[in-house]
């Protein structure tokens, strides 16, 4: 709990006492707060495999993304306040249910708490992987505090451009934070070891393109070639839609076209990536959840 009294785990460096029941920016307190968790079969191949990734919800978020299609828990308090000891209950659950590995989304305001519990589950047993599903805006010291505890990152590289993170997330600091925090991650993990189908170990960095070139998809693959190498898991996602507060912004207010898809893909395979996950723009509303229903993310008639 130290952590929490003077909180520093992501570049917003509000230096709250969470432990005495203060909130900072994202708006998290002193315990673990989970909206859902469950198989899910949305992540990529070897994540969410055959028998589903078994994914850890955490709420809120340290981002304040105007399209998230996570908004419903991620802006706001949304879900039940849980133990360390209750976490470690879910993860074996999880874990009984077939799930192929832990993950855990938007852990970072938690990252103390849920370090904890990882070592507990460890020490009890539990032997599936650990991912770490993030935006990746965090500090260094805090993927530190990691060590030796997740086998999979999974962050997102989301902007280039400052400004466009400032407008669009309220995140001045989100690209250089982001390189660093995945440099870390890279230095950690290596790259994306698959077996039998399933990833047991590694970096996989996730990539949502957005409409209008907003996102600097093509400078956020040049600096994943040059400083991480094209053998890198990339997963390109194209699965943006004008969700939550994004009709505000006249740029966001469309998905985007085949052809802009098709372009990126294209660039990213001459830049000699061969592991590349891609994704049919035509199962976007898919990818979207519902946390008011039991089960999120079961797909509407």
């Amino acid at each position: 709990m130290d952590r929490l009294r003077h909180c520093e785990l992501c570049p917003h460096n509000c230096g709250v006492n969470r432990a005495e029941g203060q909130w900072g920016y994202c708006g998290a307190g002193g315990s673990i707060r989970v909206a859902h968790w469950g198989l899910h079969f949305g992540e990529e191949p070897p994540i969410s495999g055959w028998k589903g990734s078994g994914n850890v919800f955490f709420s809120p978020c340290n981002m304040r993304c105007v399209f998230c299609q996570n908004h419903q828990i991620s802006h706001k308090q949304f879900g039940e306040e849980i133990s360390i000891d209750r976490l470690v209950e879910t993860f074996f659950k999880l874990e009984a249910a077939g799930a192929h590995n832990i993950n855990l989304v938007s852990p970072t305001p938690y990252v103390p708490l849920i370090g904890s519990a990882i070592h507990l589950a460890k020490e009890q047993g539990l032997r599936i992987p650990f991912v770490y599903n993030t935006n990746a805006y965090e500090n260094v010291s805090t993927i530190g505090m990691l060590t030796g505890l997740i086998d999979i990152y999974l962050p997102d590289f989301k902007y280039w451009h400052t400004p466009i993170a400032r407008k669009l997330s309220s995140a001045d600091d989100y690209p250089a934070a982001a390189m660093q925090a995945i440099l870390a991650m890279k230095k950690q993990v290596g790259d994306l070891m698959i077996e039998s189908g399933l990833a047991m170990r590694g970096l996989l960095i996730r990539h949502l393109v957005l409409p209008g070139k907003l996102a600097g998809t093509e400078r956020i693959i040049a600096w994943i070639k040059a400083e991480l190498g094209p053998q890198t898991a990339l997963s390109l996602m194209a699965q943006y839609q004008p969700l939550h507060r994004a009709t505000e912004h006249p740029m966001l207010m469309r998905t985007i076209t085949g052809a802009e898809y098709e372009r990126l893909l294209d660039l990213t395979l001459d830049q000699g990536f061969e592991n590349v996950f891609i994704q049919e723009l035509e199962s976007a509303p898919l990818f979207v959840p519902d946390f008011t229903r039991a089960e999120p993310f079961e797909q509407r008639a």
